[in-house]
């Protein structure tokens, strides 16, 4: 294992140190930012949860016994997915339904004007 370290090849057990230290850092950004766990997870589905946990309730901690203010957060929270995709789903229903009323009414013909009056 040695020889990995020296060549800079990442190790299994290197990867899974490395991600869960990575979430625990998100965890406490999180928590210093003033976002709840759950909007934590929302926007970084990708970081391990447990670990994630773990670093907001450390920096929960830190910041009640060191009675420290979180900062608010610059960028704005992302709509969740559901509503957008709810969102979406009546406006093309509707449209939808308008393609379909165009498809069975054909264009009304324009009006011939005869020659012989």
């Amino acid at each position: 294992m040695q020889g990995c370290d020296q060549l800079g090849i990442e190790t299994p057990q290197k990867a899974a140190e490395r991600s869960e230290a990575e979430a625990k850092a998100i965890g406490s950004a999180c928590r210093h930012a003033m976002r709840a766990i759950e909007d934590c997870y929302t926007l970084n589905p990708k970081a391990d949860k447990s670990a994630m946990f773990g670093g907001w309730r450390e920096m929960d901690e830190y910041m009640r016994e060191n009675k420290l203010e979180g900062i608010a957060p610059v960028v704005p929270r992302p709509p969740p997915p559901q509503a957008a995709s709810k969102a979406s789903a009546p406006a093309s229903a509707a449209s939808k339904a308008d393609e379909e009323e165009d498809a069975e009414d054909p264009p009304p013909k324009k009006a011939s004007k005869g020659k012989g009056h």
